[in-house]
């Protein structure tokens, strides 16, 4: 299944993505959000005779209301390479802020006070049940699906020390979704693109065969420091081509105006505006 929040008469809604259209979850009375559909699975939803929606006239709200946002770096080989490190013999986890995320069609506002802001594509794990210590042969079991996310950075404040959340958590700094597509529609290993377009140019062109670590071990190792509960997001890492990895002087960071979109194969497209 395809899903996304949407924005009806000023309530979030839950929806079911069709072809060119969203069926209205919550006004059939199936669910009222997400989060209440990942902790009460409907295993199979017949959308015949629900109510829906154009998708060209959809507002779409955050993917889910997460008690966590987690965040792996340095999980792709030539990224870690394009910023002059190596790869990591564990993954490098670091977290965002809750008020960090945002939906797909937002707006997000760039600080004056910095200036070296990046972005970084990524495919976003959606926590399914509360996972604690729990092994990798078994991790599938409880991720709910997948979405599209962009871990904006904020550069000259990410290294101000070795601990990165000061120049990854500023509001809306999350942007992830519209789409979440269920496990069992969504292999990671199966390798899918993952694209970033600036201003309709791409700048990022990767694929989730390139990770260091699968999303089995990453939700495994996540689980062993911190209790995984449903509707949480754990952003995988992002492939090479940031703004970042390029030589010092051909630096381009973003500016306001500018426009990002993400997309992954078999999920859809996220796109942002800075301001």
């Amino acid at each position: 299944m395809k899903l996304c929040n949407f924005i009806d008469q000023n309530e979030i809604h839950l929806g079911l993505c069709l072809d060119g259209k969203i069926a209205d979850l919550t006004k059939a009375g199936m669910a009222t959000s997400m989060n209440e559909l990942i902790a009460n699975p409907i295993p199979d939803i017949d959308p015949s005779g629900l109510p829906v929606v154009p998708d060209k006239d959809i507002r779409y709200a955050c993917v889910t209301v997460p008690s966590k946002i987690v965040c792996i770096g340095l999980n792709y080989k030539k990224h870690a390479e394009e910023t002059g490190g190596t790869a990591p013999d564990e993954p490098v986890v670091f977290s965002k802020f809750n008020d960090a995320l945002s939906p797909s069609g937002s707006e997000i506002y760039l600080p004056e006070w910095q200036r070296c802001y990046d972005y970084e594509a990524e495919l976003v794990i959606v926590i399914g049940k509360e996972a604690w210590n729990i092994e990798a042969g078994e991790a599938g079991r409880y991720i709910f699906g997948y979405t599209c996310g962009n871990d904006l950075s904020a550069r000259d404040s990410q290294f101000i020390s070795n601990q990165w959340l000061i120049g990854k958590t500023f509001p809306g700094f999350a942007p992830a979704g519209p789409f979440i597509v269920t496990s069992d529609c969504f292999d990671p290993e199966a390798g899918h693109r993952i694209l970033c377009e600036r201003n309709g140019t791409p700048v990022q062109d990767g694929n989730t065969n390139d990770m260091i670590f699968s999303c089995a071990d990453i939700v495994s190792y996540a689980s062993r420091y911190c209790r995984l509960q449903p509707g949480d997001l754990v952003f995988t890492g992002t492939p090479p081509g940031v703004i970042m990895g390029k030589a010092k002087g051909k630096r381009d960071w973003l500016k306001k105006g500018e426009v990002l979109r993400i997309t992954i194969d078999g999920i859809g497209t996220l796109e942002n505006k800075l301001v």
